[in-house]
């Protein structure tokens, strides 16, 4: 039995040259707006800016945002428990809505304390990440390139020991130095791409 031959159109498609194409045509016609990707970058590196030098009001600003985002959650899992109850993971499903629901509320109510404890989480992910590219690099570290895992470990382990020995001080600026400089670097990819943009739209 002959095998039916792949259409032109597909073996097109399935081509690495294929993805360029698309990602061509997609600045094409992206690049008559690269002013409000720009625009959007300036906007986004001031405000980065701004939360660098008021690291309080940023951490309080970001707490307020994460509690609502945590109340919302809650509720909805709360929504989505009580529609199924008859499903085996209502239980789950109620106890983690009232878990993010009352966590957020208290964020909202206080948001120092909701600054306080997220920033001790942090600080406790930071000392557990950095630790684990530390053993991941020790499995490893025969092998070549693998020395940058270590470097990048130390430093993520020492900045969550950081965090931890200046808790609770360093709750009240942490999450703020955190977003600006978070808001800061997007805004410059974003003017990359924006620069790039217009570039493309000049040829």
């Amino acid at each position: 039995m002959a095998e039916s031959p792949i259409p032109a159109s597909s073996a097109q498609s399935s081509a690495p040259g294929g993805v360029g194409e698309v990602l061509r045509s997609v600045l094409v016609e992206l690049s008559p707006h690269w002013g409000w990707f720009v625009g959007l970058a300036i906007m986004m590196m001031v405000l980065g800016l701004l939360a660098l030098a008021y690291t309080v009001a940023a951490t309080v600003a970001s707490v307020l945002f994460i509690g609502i985002l945590m109340v919302i959650a809650g509720i909805a899992q709360l929504l989505q428990a009580w529609r199924l109850k008859e499903w085996r993971g209502f239980l789950l499903w109620t106890i983690s809505g009232l878990a993010y629901t009352v966590a957020g509320a208290i964020a909202l109510y206080d948001p120092m304390v909701g600054a306080a404890v997220l920033t001790l989480f942090l600080g406790a992910f930071l000392i557990a990440s950095g630790a684990l590219r530390l053993w991941v690099w020790w499995q490893h570290r025969s092998q070549k390139g693998w020395p940058w895992l270590a470097f990048s470990g130390v430093l993520t382990l020492v900045a969550g020991l950081l965090v931890a020995m200046s808790w609770p001080g360093s709750s009240l600026w942490v999450l703020g130095l955190l977003l600006g400089i978070d808001l800061w670097f997007q805004g410059l990819s974003v003017l990359m791409v924006g620069l790039a943009l217009r570039r493309s739209h000049g040829n």
